[in-house]
């Protein structure tokens, strides 16, 4: 069985829960599933989100 590490928002101590979050950037959005806090609404951007879709799409609208 695969062990599932929490994360928790280091405001409010309150275990980070996954949500539909918006992004957007040169005026284009889009929307994915985000660790965020359910308190203060702080959100965990993963590396592989990061350096992935989110580079994509920056690449993506910067050459346009």
């Amino acid at each position: 069985m695969e062990e599932t590490k929490k994360l928790f928002c280091g405001k409010c101590m309150v275990e980070m829960l996954p949500a539909p979050t918006g992004f957007s950037y040169l005026g284009h959005a889009f929307r994915t599933d985000v660790l965020r806090c359910p308190s203060c609404g702080q959100v965990f951007i993963p590396e592989s989100l990061a350096k992935g879709r989110m580079a994509e799409v920056e690449t993506t609208l910067e050459d346009k």
